[in-house]
């Protein structure tokens, strides 16, 4: 009876496990990018300074941007070098970490040597600010410099594989002698570089949240303003550039111009949604406008340009000539996106709005009809609300709900189908990352280090909050009956 009791427990066990436990191989939802996790029995309650429910924390650097993603047993998280996980690799380095699921140990990391050009192409001490994706046994990854990297998940634990065997002068500076690599180094598979390939020249950093389809890789190539932030160094560039997955050749690329208009950087990454049986690309300009394209579906013997189906002006009577001349204006200046679309029943729900460092204060969030073709500003617009400031942060859908953060400090409740505001609450400082909803709580932490959970509902209700020991700028993930908070200096797991 007892080994029966043993084996039934054990069942039922693993059966929940399966059932809400899953990894979080992307930022947002697969394809939607929805902040919304089906994760359950996620804690109420936690504290840094106690322990209570932090089931491990791991050592960054001393900044870190990049949201974690979770897959395969490991959890991948971009920051600098300030403190080394290995004494051949000293001084400025942007850093991807594999750290083990478990506990947080180091599985292996990528060390990215500074472009040596500009510091504005490669900000110093930013470190790899892009998330990963993650894919069956493959990592995919935008660098600090602007390159698209595909790597082995287990790192060089299991050899050197793949066609791409230079790991050695990768991992140092132009000019300097190479570093063999050893078992917890990082094994590149292929590499493209988008500065020499596509003429792409990236603002500060690199952030490009990479979606994958079928065969395919869409990339937002983070071109942007030189040093002067008046000028665009590369015009001609593309901003979202289509990779065999395979081999990382280039596929496709745009051809909407969109590089004159830039103010600022190109900050937003591709999201998919399925019309009416026809997938579509939708892609957040640096020009404030959603462009929706056609995906890529049969194999191209040679580059081809993306084919554009509709797109909407999100501010179309801000400037759109001279865009550069508005700088600083922070009452009058073109908007751009810096948000990814989310694409939720037949809609895209789009926060965009004033430049934080150069434009206008003015931000909102949109729902836009994803179902017209052509010039869809005066017609697909479903609502649009104006918050507070400027907003960085890519919605969450859930329960017919919108819960969206800002700038001006505050979280939003709204509703999805008609914009209304149920509440809004302020908080402690500005936040850059996204909300979470997860275990019908919301989860969002904020510039000053600080945490808060809410009830993801319709009335408001704060269930916790949390002071953490560094500014977090990364959005909260949840995988595997685990919450991860990334600080500056800290990556967080949290669990009951």
């Amino acid at each position: 009876m007892k080994q029966t009791f043993k084996i039934l427990f054990s069942f039922l066990l693993f059966s929940l496990c399966n059932l809400y436990g899953a990894d979080r191989p992307q930022w947002g939802e697969q394809y939607s990018r929805n902040m919304v996790s089906q994760e359950t029995h996620l804690p109420d309650q936690f504290d840094p300074l106690t322990g209570k429910n932090i089931k491990w924390k791991a050592k960054l650097g001393k900044q870190s941007y990049s949201t974690p993603v979770v897959s395969g047993g490991r959890v991948f998280i971009g920051t600098n070098n300030e403190f080394p996980r290995d004494p051949r690799h000293t001084g400025d380095k942007s850093i991807l970490l594999c750290l083990d699921e478990k506990d947080g140990s180091l599985l292996w990391q990528l060390v990215v040597p500074k472009l040596p050009y500009d510091i504005y192409w490669d900000w110093p001490g930013g470190g790899i600010s892009s998330p990963a994706t993650v894919e069956d046994d493959k990592v995919y990854l935008v660098s600090s410099r602007g390159e698209v990297l595909c790597m082995d998940i287990h790192g060089q634990a299991n050899g050197n594989d793949g066609p791409y065997k230079d790991e050695a002068s990768f991992v140092v500076p132009e000019e300097s002698a190479p570093i063999p690599p050893g078992p917890k180094d990082a094994d590149i598979l292929w590499m493209y570089d988008m500065v020499h390939e596509q003429n792409i020249r990236q603002h500060d950093a690199a952030h490009s949240s990479i979606l994958i389809k079928d065969d395919y890789l869409y990339i937002n190539t983070s071109n942007g303003v030189d040093n002067t932030h008046a000028v665009i160094r590369s015009p001609q560039a593309p901003s979202l550039i289509v990779l065999d997955k395979r081999t990382g050749k280039l596929a496709a690329r745009d051809n909407e111009g969109i590089g004159p208009r830039i103010f600022h950087s190109t900050w937003s990454s591709p999201t998919l949604g399925n019309i009416n049986g026809q997938n579509q690309i939708f892609f957040g300009g640096g020009d404030g406008i959603l462009y929706a394209f056609k995906e890529i579906t049969a194999t191209l013997s040679t580059p081809a340009t993306l084919d554009k189906i509709w797109w909407y002006d999100g501010d179309p009577t801000a400037p759109k000539d001279s865009v550069h001349k508005y700088l600083k204006n922070r009452n009058i200046s073109p908007s751009n996106i810096k948000s990814m679309p989310v694409f939720h029943n037949n809609k895209i729900y789009l926060t965009l709005g004033g430049d934080v460092w150069w434009g206008k204060n003015q931000s909102w969030i949109h729902c836009i009809d994803a179902t017209g073709q052509g010039d869809v500003t005066a017609s697909a617009q479903r609502w649009s609300v104006e918050l507070g400031k400027h907003c960085c942060s890519t919605p969450s859908i859930y329960n017919g709900l919108v819960f969206v953060a800002d700038c001006s400090r505050y979280v939003y409740c709204l509703n999805a189908e008609t914009g209304e505001l149920y509440w809004k609450h302020k908080t402690d400082s500005d936040m850059w990352g996204s909300t979470l909803v997860a275990d019908n709580k919301v989860y969002i932490g904020t510039r000053r280090g600080s945490v808060w959970v809410f009830a993801a509902d319709k009335n408001k209700k704060i269930i916790h909050t949390a002071e953490f020991d560094s500014d977090i700028n990364p959005s909260p993930v949840a995988a595997n009956g685990t919450l991860y908070i990334a600080t500056m200096e800290y990556l967080y797991a949290i669990s009951e």
